[in-house]
């Protein structure tokens, strides 16, 4: 990921942009249902992703990526989510770890992994959550102690997505022997300890797989633990993954608009068209607005992002910033106007639109999504409080 784009930047970003249009026409919108049944992770069509070579665009040049800059890549997710969220989640949330891989790891730790993640695909799983802590991760319990040259890690962690098909796990926990002190950990999903409990069974989003995990005695060599506090780390990674959170808003919405468009064009109301009704231009009109509004704002975040990355010092830029004030507004807004987009969306469909027969449904189901994961509102609402409001000198 890169600043500024140049012609010759812009002009691979919108090549691939338009692949990507071509293939979730193909492959994915098609497949509606089957991307609401809680399809086997990974699907074929994340397979045929990594064959079109479209798979983690946004991986750096130097590890044989394309490259894609986070504000191209918001209309890139926008393109995936109009076919389907879940997918699309799955598709991209690894740029929380990769992210975390580039800016604070070795370069002989992470080398490997970047580079094959650009040639063969795949994901990333990061275990970062808990049941108790929820969003408070300095209370999570997940430990690691030092044997030698080795750390072994224990405990439970709640929500991680893509980890059953990862071969990469980053998991966040705290040191046994000072509690004041959290490490972002490689552990490959081979290692003896590591058990899936359970995929979980969610309301929406049920193209993506997310599962809760638990790590008995897992032993890694020292040196996968990452440099730097783990949960600075992580706030890092986030603002990339809540940023494209913030976009799958964008293309469910566009989807929306879009079904509404043929509903009307068919929906007699008072004997002519639903589409020639005022009330319903109006409604329309209004997530139009919304759309223009999201897509600009998580453009306007991407850009932030991408202008620290491409700084002499991406890693060191980016650890004193940490949770960027823009991708929380990003993620925030879009939730809200996502839910917005929702209820105007059911409503346009009557009953129709509270039920499985309809895809409308589905859409409802996945736009709540945008302001639930990676910290809700309320969590969003206390770190812009705690990071921007509250006087340097008196934030904890």
């Amino acid at each position: 990921m890169s600043g500024t784009a140049s012609p010759d930047a812009a002009a691979r970003a919108a090549e691939l942009l338009g692949r990507v249009r071509s293939f979730v026409h193909a492959e994915i919108l098609p497949k509606a249902d089957h991307f609401d049944a809680l399809p086997a992770a990974p699907t074929p069509e994340s397979a045929r992703l990594t064959e079109a070579g479209l798979a983690n665009w946004w991986i750096p040049a130097e590890y044989g990526g394309a490259g894609v800059s986070l504000r191209d890549s918001v209309d890139i997710v926008s393109e995936l989510s109009y076919g389907d969220a879940g997918f699309a989640f799955g598709s991209f949330l690894s740029i929380l770890g990769t992210t975390m891989l580039q800016l604070c790891g070795e370069d002989s730790l992470v080398r490997p992994h970047l580079e094959r993640m650009a040639r063969q695909g795949g994901v990333l799983g990061i275990l970062a959550s808990e049941e108790q802590a929820g969003s408070e991760l300095g209370r999570i319990t997940t430990q690691y102690s030092r044997d030698g040259g080795k750390v072994v890690i224990s405990g439970d962690k709640y929500f991680s997505t893509n980890t059953d098909a990862a071969e990469l796990l980053l998991v966040v926990a705290r040191d046994a022997a000072d509690d004041a002190v959290f490490s972002v950990i490689l552990v490959p999903r081979e290692t003896a300890g590591v058990e899936i409990v359970k995929r979980w069974d969610m309301v929406g989003m049920r193209g993506s797989a997310t599962y809760q995990v638990r790590l008995h005695d897992c032993v890694v060599p020292a040196e996968y633990c990452l440099r730097g506090n783990g949960l600075r780390n992580l706030e890092i990674g986030l603002n990339a993954s809540r940023i494209l959170i913030a976009a799958t808003a964008i293309g469910l919405a566009r989807q929306v608009r879009d079904l509404s468009m043929e509903y009307a064009s068919v929906k007699q109301v008072h004997g002519a068209p639903l589409v020639r009704n005022a009330v319903f231009a109006g409604k329309l009109g209004q997530i139009e607005m919304l759309i223009d509004v999201m897509r600009n704002q998580c453009r306007a975040a991407a850009a932030e992002f991408d202008g620290y990355m491409a700084q002499a010092d991406p890693a060191s830029a980016m650890y004193r910033i940490g949770t960027l004030r823009s991708a929380l507004a990003a993620k925030m807004y879009c939730g809200q106007a996502a839910w917005q987009v929702a209820t105007i969306g059911s409503e346009m469909f009557g009953g129709l639109g509270y039920t499985h027969d309809h895809p409308i449904g589905k859409l409802v189901r996945d736009l709540r999504y945008v302001g639930l994961v990676e910290g809700g509102d309320d969590v969003v609402r206390d770190l812009l409080f705690t990071r921007y409001v509250v006087p340097t000198g008196k934030r904890r």
